[in-house]
């Protein structure tokens, strides 16, 4: 398994509970996968440097991760298909 790195960023239009749900879910898909949530950091609620789908701000996650490499894409998939979240950046964490 393999070490990544994933910085969700969630619609504002959500309150606090309905964006920790939206983790609740993620760290729940990633478990189903076979992998690991090792560390989620809640940030809360940021403005944004620019205007996506509309929105000016939203709630930022930053989540850490194991999770095999033939999941990744699937893993990937689900978070397309989750409405609630407007921007992924997923990246291979490296060991030092």
């Amino acid at each position: 398994m393999k070490k990544y790195e994933l910085f969700t960023i969630i619609k504002p239009n959500l309150d606090n509970d309905e964006a920790d749900k939206i983790v609740a879910k993620v760290e729940e898909t990633v478990k189903t996968l076979g992998g690991n949530v090792e560390n989620s950091e809640r940030m809360g609620r940021k403005k944004l440097a620019y205007e996506i789908g509309g929105f000016t701000d939203g709630f930022m996650v930053n989540q850490t991760m194991t999770l095999p490499q033939d999941k990744v894409a699937d893993l990937k998939r689900q978070l397309r298909l989750n409405e609630a979240i407007i921007r992924v950046m997923f990246t291979t964490k490296e060991i030092a």
